[in-house]
């Protein structure tokens, strides 16, 4: 199966935000796929490269942690 990559614009701003939102990152995001963030991007990048990515959820659970996210 061809794995989608997606783009989210986040307010996540260093690595100990990072550390914080990784079990929940992990929970969303199938074994055998990836996510990472480019936070020396202007847009703090979150990048989801997954099999069936489910952008609204990742989204979602991130607002709900208090952080800004959009599908770029």
């Amino acid at each position: 199966m061809t794995k989608t990559v997606l783009v989210f614009k986040t307010s996540v701003n260093c690595q100990q935000e990072v550390k914080y939102l990784r079990p929940l990152l992990n929970a969303l995001v199938d074994r055998k796929d990836r996510w990472n963030f480019d936070l020396e991007d202007c847009d703090h990048i979150l990048r989801v490269e997954a099999e069936e990515p489910e952008p609204e959820i990742i989204s979602s659970a991130l607002q709900t942690q208090g952080y800004v996210c959009e599908e770029l």
